[in-house]
């Protein structure tokens, strides 16, 4: 039998251990994300996968705020954030300290999820666009890399929140080797 753990079974670190514990060098960057739902999933997710930190630019809200803490289940409080009016701005400043800047977006020329193993392991932004109209193209032509999900169904698009998901562990497996 293989019994499930219950929450206190689980060695949950306390917000200080977390907040001291090494980061993995990815910085997450939202350009303009409408829902403070999506807002608050992003929280949740970058601490589930240890991330230096969020970026929040444009019109993305910022917490404390109610409908952000409903998804985020207190991880605004865990994971480091700063908000920039400017995107654009946000991540020249990250490039300048060292970051390659990585775009999830679909275009002409796109580097596939699953190539993202094969690149070199060194601190990374990536950036995630509004639910409707994606990435700003001046972002997306600042990049150093796009990054594309494969998908096989007849939408081509995912949840941003969700696509978070799906990119983080991609990005964080290279970090753990």
């Amino acid at each position: 039998m293989n019994k499930k753990l219950k929450l206190w079974e689980l060695n949950r670190k306390t917000e200080g251990e977390y907040r001291e514990q090494k980061k993995f060098p990815i910085v997450v960057v939202l350009d303009d994300i409408r829902s403070l739902n999506n807002i608050g999933s992003f929280f949740r997710t970058a601490d589930a996968f240890n991330i230096e930190k969020i970026c929040l630019c444009g019109i993305t809200a910022t917490p404390p705020h109610r409908d952000i803490h409903k998804t985020a289940l207190g991880s605004t409080e865990t994971v480091q954030w700063e908000h920039h009016k400017n995107t654009l701005s946000c991540i020249k400043d990250l490039h300048k300290d060292g970051y390659e800047i990585c775009v999830i977006e679909q275009t002409e020329e796109t580097t596939l999820l699953q190539e993202v193993s094969t690149l070199p392991k060194r601190p990374t932004v990536l950036i995630f666009g509004n639910e409707v109209n994606g990435v700003d193209q001046a972002v997306v032509d600042f990049s150093n890399r796009v990054i594309e999900i494969p998908q096989f169904g007849t939408k081509h698009s995912l949840n941003v929140s969700v696509c978070a998901g799906i990119v983080l562990w991609e990005f964080c497996k290279k970090f753990m080797k």
